[in-house]
């Protein structure tokens, strides 16, 4: 899916903020039309019940995690869906997105996260009972599940073509996954990638943090579905490639 004009991140992404980009919805009850009406008026999705308390409990569970995944991650998910969202549909008008499965599986994308849950926690009936507590239709609740279930990069490491299946099946999955990426590299996926290393694996040193821009950092623009995503990931991927030889060359100097 291409975009009728090139996307500059750096002119571009300055501006993107949680409420920047607005999605408009039909309705403010939690039922099936919020879904499904193709052009629906401007009423906001943010300000519906399922919206609100979804939020709301993401924003509770997210405070245990450290800061490389903490709740400013996922606003920062969320945003940047919103925004490849809308320039998406602006180049592919055809292309048919589920605006609200987007949100939330956004929202939703790192409860439960492998990384960070709990002894006996269950992230998929986690994110099911949330939507469902809010009043989420039950055939989107799955559809939902599914999406937030095929974020990860690992997934699609470990089962590449079955998450492409997936892509082309739900076309809001390459959208998330695209926005959770972008937030993995670039400035800001300099200062994660730090942050997760200090609270998950202090042994492996600032050394080890590096180590991960060419195992796994550098890898992601490849690995971008959507025209926008590809766009923005081009010049994020450039700063740590940029980031990392700064790196180099000051450690040749202290050795």
């Amino acid at each position: 899916m291409e975009s009728a004009t090139p996307i500059r991140e750096s002119s571009k992404t300055a501006d993107i903020s949680v409420s920047a980009v607005q999605i408009p919805d039909e309705s403010l009850k939690a039922d099936e039309s919020v879904f499904e009406t193709p052009t629906p008026p401007r009423r906001d999705f943010e300000s519906s019940a399922l919206y609100v308390g979804v939020y709301d409990y993401v924003k509770q569970y997210m405070s245990r995690y450290d800061p490389s995944h903490d709740f400013n991650h996922v606003l920062r998910v969320l945003a940047l869906a919103k925004h490849i969202l809308v320039e998406e549909l602006a180049a592919n008008p055809q292309t048919k997105y589920q605006r609200q499965s987007v949100v939330l599986a956004a929202l939703l994308h790192d409860v439960g996260d492998r990384k960070y849950i709990l002894p006996g926690e269950n992230a998929e009936r986690l994110i099911e009972k949330v939507l469902a507590d809010n009043g989420c239709p039950p055939r989107f609740i799955a559809k939902v599940a599914l999406i937030v279930e095929h974020v990860s990069y690992s997934s699609e490491v470990k089962r590449p073509q079955l998450v492409n299946a997936m892509v082309a099946a739900h076309p809001e999955l390459g959208i998330v996954q695209d926005a959770d990426r972008l937030d993995s590299i670039g400035a800001i996926g300099v200062g994660r990638v730090f942050a997760y290393g200090a609270a998950k694996c202090p042994e492996r040193g600032l050394e080890g943090s590096i180590d991960h821009f060419v195992e796994k950092l550098e890898k992601v623009e490849s690995m971008m579905k959507t025209h926008t995503g590809k766009q923005m990931a081009r010049e994020r991927t450039q700063r740590l490639r940029d980031f990392r030889r700064w790196w180099e060359e000051e450690q040749r100097l202290e050795s």
